[in-house]
């Protein structure tokens, strides 16, 4: 009998491994929407560093918005959960009379939340209109100028494909961001095969042109977009929309949203009682002038914008952390300088990122590649970091909350996966951690490109194989014991 009960432990443990090692991985292998895609996968226990499926771990891959751990993790570790951006109220020449002779400046050094929606304080511009009156001003005598100069003039990363570039989840990244860099275009939809008419904009943007070829036609969704340069107030709004909806929005990016900041702080100046004799600008090279620093205005706290990033998968947070680290080698900011800079600070600390091309920092460049391994080792050192309880509180929850709220709903997993999720066409990544009833903590990644379907369908593979993993786990550790 004692012999037989051992046999039988045997069998079950090993008919569990086996399970661990070739049944889960092959829900993804020969699914008929994956089985022919790109997959590279690495699931390992957190505390143990034990391997519990992989497969083709160090092959790349596009991540998508996985590309965004690396910023978020980068700030965290180099900047701190407290950090805040400064964005700095300055003046040339003297204050006499009540009257400034010279310029007032707005300098930014990237920070995203400056009048976002998103994060941040909305009534900036009345904070910063009294602190001008407390310094006895009542008359400029000369401009507000918006200084972008932390940043070099290449706000739209080389990296980015026309189809992306001018709408709002691909706005140009400036040193000084206002109202998420995003606007409104509302049109008006008419019967099919007219040109929908654009009625405004919100904000509405001084000088702003469209070159519209906007259809309405038969479709019951959002077909349009948004298509321009930065600092080029010329869009290109291309594609269709539902027929005969009356009024219809259409989000795209703002070509500069630094000078827009300068002209809705000069209108609450001169609302104030503050004359200003000329019209307001901007700079995007550093112009030498010598300047007093007048107001210091911070962000939220850094642990907040990157929730916002993560939780949300937000581009425009991500870009500007990302372009911030290239300041550690040299001002202006370049996108280089900060991919270097991302990929050096990581190899120092033990993560193989060798493999790794870092073009963006949230993942639209189609150029960008991680590998799995890549990831689970980022996400390892980040549990065991003094920053990890701000990383971990920035992942979306399975089932939950943001863009994991539908992955693994009413299952198991519900509540157990915190990740970050990674989407574009045909393709569909999560990496992060898995909690299981044990106490014990996997860390992940699986990265499925080029499949055979939408993402939406892989994603429900994904979802598979992860809860498949999990029941086998569980199985393994309910089994008897001796």
């Amino acid at each position: 009998m004692r012999i037989l009960r051992l046999t039988y432990i045997l069998a079950v443990c090993l008919s569990a491994s086996s399970m661990l090692a070739a049944g889960s991985i092959d829900i993804l292998l020969q699914h008929p929407v994956t089985g022919t895609a790109n997959i590279t996968l690495l699931v390992q226990d957190l505390e143990s560093g034990k391997i519990i499926d992989s497969y083709r771990p160090k092959n790349v891959a596009p991540p998508a918005s996985v590309m965004k751990l690396l910023p978020t993790a980068t700030a965290l570790e180099t900047l701190g959960a407290d950090y805040r951006f400064s964005t700095y109220i300055e003046y040339s020449g003297k204050i006499e009379g009540g009257v400034l002779h010279g310029d007032l400046y707005v300098r930014g050094t990237g920070d995203p939340t400056l009048g976002s929606q998103k994060v941040g304080d909305r009534n900036l511009l009345n904070r910063w209109v009294r602190a001008v009156r407390e310094a006895d001003i009542r008359k400029i005598d000369g401009r507000v100028i918006a200084d972008l100069s932390y940043f070099d003039a290449d706000a739209i990363n080389p990296g980015w494909i026309w189809e992306d570039i001018g709408n709002y989840y691909a706005p140009g990244i400036y040193a000084l961001s206002y109202m998420d860099n995003t606007m409104n275009v509302v049109l008006r939809s008419g019967p099919v095969g007219t040109i929908a008419e654009v009625q405004y904009t919100m904000p509405e943007v001084p000088g702003i042109k469209f070159d519209n070829h906007i259809r309405c036609t038969t479709i019951t969704r959002d077909g349009a977009f948004v298509h321009g340069a930065a600092y080029n107030y010329t869009r290109y709004l291309t594609g269709s929309v539902p027929s005969n909806q009356g009024s219809f929005g259409v989000q795209g990016d703002l070509p500069n949203p630094g000078l827009l900041l300068v002209q809705h702080f000069s209108k609450k100046l001169e609302d104030s009682g503050i004359t200003i004799t000329a019209e307001p600008a901007y700079i995007s090279e550093a112009d030498g002038v010598s300047r007093t620093v007048l107001y210091t205005w911070q962000s939220p706290p850094l642990s907040e914008i990157i929730m916002e990033t993560n939780i949300h998968s937000n581009n425009m947070y991500a870009e500007s952390l990302f372009r911030t680290f290239g300041s550690r080698y040299s001002l202006p900011c370049t996108i280089h300088n900060s991919s270097d800079f991302e990929k050096d600070y990581w190899l120092r600390r033990g993560v193989d990122i060798y493999s790794a091309r870092i073009v963006d920092g949230c993942g639209l460049a189609p150029q960008d590649a991680l590998s799995a391994e890549t990831l689970v080792q980022l996400l390892t050192y980040m549990y065991r970091s003094k920053n990890s309880d701000a990383f971990y509180a920035s992942l979306p929850v399975s089932g939950q909350t943001g863009t994991l709220r539908t992955l693994l709903k009413d299952t198991e997993l519900d509540g157990k996966v915190h990740a970050k999720s990674g989407t574009i066409a045909a393709t569909k990544n999560f990496a992060g951690y898995i909690e299981l009833p044990n106490g014990k903590t996997w860390v992940f990644a699986v990265m499925v490109s080029f499949g055979n379907g939408k993402a939406k369908q892989i994603q429900k593979v994904i979802g598979d194989y992860l809860l498949d993993l999990y029941k086998t786990a569980t199985l393994t550790e309910d089994s008897p014991q001796r």
